[in-house]
């Protein structure tokens, strides 16, 4: 596991959502981001892109981002990479479900996109302690 959070994977179906995090992530805080718009893309190309943490929105069609997470860690490929949720269920209850699935962090949506790289920054020093 890297010291220093560089590549991120993210899984949103949301385009509008999407942008925002884009411009968020590599713009503002200089990430290397590779979107997914369903959380079946992102099992297919978790692999691939190797990364250091991953984003998983919460309600998706289809597959949503606890069936993702829950298929993730059944593929060998997957190391233990940190998961963070971001979703708009924040009550206690939920928080805490994502929390025993094994996410380091559940972010609140909507989420401030000027302060979401330091967010991730201090999630990921945060992970060590």
């Amino acid at each position: 596991m890297s010291d220093e959070l560089k590549r991120i994977i993210y899984a949103e179906d949301e385009v509008d959502i999407q942008e925002i995090v884009k411009i968020s992530l590599i713009e503002l805080g200089g990430f290397e981001l590779k979107v997914c718009s369903s959380g079946e893309e992102l099992l297919q190309e978790y692999a691939d892109y190797a990364p250091d943490l991953i984003l998983l929105d919460v309600m998706m069609p289809v597959m949503d981002g606890v069936s993702t997470f829950t298929a993730l860690k059944e593929m060998k490929e997957y190391n233990a990479t940190p998961v963070i949720f971001m979703t708009a269920k924040v009550q206690v209850n939920e928080v805490q479900f994502y929390k025993d699935l094994g996410a380091i962090e559940v972010i609140s949506k909507p989420f401030n996109p000027m302060t979401l790289p330091d967010l991730l920054r201090q999630i990921w020093q945060k992970r060590k302690v």
